[in-house]
């Protein structure tokens, strides 16, 4: 990994569930949203019943979309083409997958190890959370992919961290997205699979959104993989 690839810094929104939090979900957002997006669903989980944990909500930088006629937006990366699998912008989804890296690694500096964070993200900030977590070096607790598909997945085979393997996936869509037809997030599932990942997948009649019944599985989730 280069040093430019490095380079990228993110603002981040933290917010702890309880004291001395164990465990640690560093969770994305999606194309022109922010870090307050999944704020909300801190106190619904832990409702749940999920443990004391930090979460982090990363800012991703603001840059022009092509798709969307250059209109500067927080992305993770370009999206240059409606059809999600052609064009993508590899450079900038390979700098925001070292930048979530870095807010990985800083978590485990601050005393909360790898396999006790998950990496969970929505829509392109799921991509972003699919693309690190099976070819980074960290083996984490878990991966949370709503909403989303695999970039890049041409270079699965050369790329994957068979150290990942056990990694537990969350995988969830919308039967009515118009936005990342399910196809793609199917696919997704299919080629994790494929490498012995054990990938939980769910669907729900919504669009390109969340719903009430898909946090109550991921609390569950949740509650079977933080207990390290």
């Amino acid at each position: 990994m280069n040093s430019n690839l490095q380079a990228l810094k993110v603002e981040v929104v933290k917010v702890e569930s309880g004291n001395n939090p164990r465990y640690c979900v560093i969770w994305l957002h999606g194309l022109g949203a922010d870090g307050y997006d999944f704020v909300p669903v801190v106190k619904e989980l832990e409702q749940m019943g999920v443990p004391p944990t930090r979460y982090i909500f990363p800012h991703a930088p603001k840059i022009p979309v092509s798709v969307n006629g250059g209109y500067v937006m927080p992305a993770w990366y370009d999206i240059k083409n409606s059809d999600l699998g052609r064009m993508e912008d590899e450079a900038g989804i390979r700098q925001s997958a070292a930048c979530i890296e870095g807010l990985i690694q800083e978590q485990i500096q601050s005393g909360i190890p790898a396999n006790r964070i998950v990496l969970a993200g929505f829509s392109q900030g799921g991509a972003i959370t699919y693309h690190t977590g099976v070819r980074g070096k960290y083996t984490l607790a878990g991966l949370v992919c709503l909403s989303t598909y695999l970039p890049l997945d041409a270079n699965l085979d050369a790329e994957y961290n068979p150290a990942n393997a056990a990694v537990p996936v969350f995988a969830a869509h919308g039967t009515r997205d118009g936005m990342v037809p399910i196809a793609r997030g199917e696919k997704a599932v299919s080629l994790l699979k494929g490498k012995g990942q054990q990938v939980e997948w769910h669907t729900y009649p919504m669009e390109h959104s969340v719903c009430g019944e898909e946090m109550e599985a991921l609390a569950e989730f949740f509650k079977k993989v933080l207990v390290k």
